[in-house]
């Protein structure tokens, strides 16, 4: 159970995470100024997360309210107090803070190799009969 509530949240998470970090990177690459983009990741962002945790909290506690099998009881239950820590605690808080502590380095990503143009051959034409 402990895996599985561990991965749908992390999967639901990520939705949204995905929509304030995009807002949040445009602002960083337009003024470079990382404080200013992390607070206009949360106000572009603010209400659609609150408001998908909301939908989501709700649908997950009727699920361990109302089910008559313990397993969905406990899956409804477990993702109802995971969602919300998330979307309060993690998102609101540590996220920004992270960001703010890391402050440029929050943005790296790997660089790829650069290999060239690589040249696509085309497949020999079959024989016509």
């Amino acid at each position: 159970m402990l895996a599985l509530l561990f991965a749908v949240t992390f999967g639901l998470s990520m939705d949204y995470e995905c929509s304030w970090s995009a807002g949040s990177r445009s602002t960083t690459s337009r003024t470079g100024d990382l404080r200013e983009s992390v607070a206009a990741g949360l106000e572009r962002s603010g209400r659609l997360i609150t408001g998908a945790a909301a939908i989501m909290v709700g649908v997950f506690l009727a699920f361990g309210m109302f089910a008559h099998t313990v397993v969905i009881k406990e899956l409804g239950i477990g993702l109802t107090i995971a969602i919300a820590v998330d979307a309060t605690v993690v998102r609101i808080l540590l996220v920004p803070a992270i960001m703010r502590v890391l402050g440029p380095v929050s943005w790296w990503t790997p660089r790829l190799p650069r290999s060239g143009r690589r040249q696509v051959r085309a497949l020999p034409r079959p024989a016509e009969s």
